[in-house]
């Protein structure tokens, strides 16, 4: 079973992570990310894809155009995790190249 954080690793890791918030009511973390347009959206969601299936650790996540909402947890831990953090930041350099 994959360890959940504790609540000093989950604060120490939310304060390197620009913009990640506590998800209400979850035991989770997300955070909106907005680009130009559907192409370049869709091209981030597909690097983070690959990237996710690579760790077999999956995000929730919702797009509407130019726009991707993301949620992570680790259901396996009952919420948050090392791989959850480990994929926040994939996703943040993802972005940037955006």
């Amino acid at each position: 079973m994959i360890p959940k954080l504790t609540g000093a690793e989950r604060q120490a890791a939310l304060a390197e992570l620009s913009g990640w918030k506590p998800a209400e009511g979850r035991e989770a973390i997300g955070k909106t990310f907005t680009f130009r347009d559907f192409n370049e959206a869709f091209g981030f969601m597909s690097r983070v894809a690959l990237m996710a299936e690579r760790m077999d650790h999956h995000p929730e996540w919702f797009n509407v155009y130019n726009r991707v909402e993301i949620l992570l947890t680790t259901h396996d831990a009952g919420g948050l995790s090392a791989r959850d953090i480990a994929l926040a930041r994939f996703i943040e350099t993802a972005a940037a190249r955006a």
